[in-house]
């Protein structure tokens, strides 16, 4: 009975943190000087706190639960999701290095560690993962026709997924020192 309980409250947790990451994804902006494809929002934070108070698979669902709601209620621009998949990698990215190095050092030392990780890891990653899939993949589904590929990533990608990510620690942070007794709660 206890374990069905907890198991509730998991996937319980999972979806009141999806939905807030869904509604997040909502509030962007795009940052002056960078490609407009390029919106910063805060939706992976809510992603963050279930995985490091309910495992990696909690982060990993709620990020895949509000790619998939936004591209729903959203939709897209190519018919194809690309962006949503590109969202959701670059989520994965980012929560999975602080979630490991929480794990370890479970203290705010160890978030800040874990987040200045996924912050390094989310940017040359997905800057990586941009050059041989997802740029290619707008082009071909926007008919974008030919554009300097490692300029658009050297200027654009790489420096936004490092502002994106200095501003998700930011937020961390502050988070965390406020809802700290829940997280160590919920951990336990």
């Amino acid at each position: 009975m206890k374990n069905q309980k907890l198991k509730l409250r998991s996937f319980v947790t999972i979806a009141m943190l999806s939905s807030i990451s869904f509604i997040l994804m909502l509030i962007n902006f795009p940052l002056p000087g960078f490609p407009v494809f390029l919106q910063i929002d805060f939706s992976d934070t809510p992603a963050l706190i279930a995985a490091i108070t309910m495992g990696p698979l909690a982060g990993i669902l709620v990020e895949l639960f509000k790619n998939v709601l936004d591209w729903i209620f959203s939709g897209t621009p190519t018919g194809v999701p690309v962006g949503h998949i590109a969202n959701f990698v670059t989520g994965i990215l980012f929560i999975l290095p602080v979630y490991y190095f929480y794990k370890k050092i479970p203290k705010l030392e160890g978030l800040i560690f874990g987040l200045v990780a996924g912050t390094v890891i989310m940017s040359v990653g997905m800057s990586l993962l941009n050059y041989v899939a997802f740029l290619p993949m707008y082009s071909h589904f926007l008919g974008w026709g030919t554009f300097d590929i490692k300029e658009t990533i050297v200027l654009g990608i790489l420096p936004f997924n490092f502002i994106k990510g200095i501003m998700l620690m930011i937020v961390t942070v502050l988070l965390f020192r406020t809802m700290k007794v829940w997280i160590e709660n919920q951990r336990a």
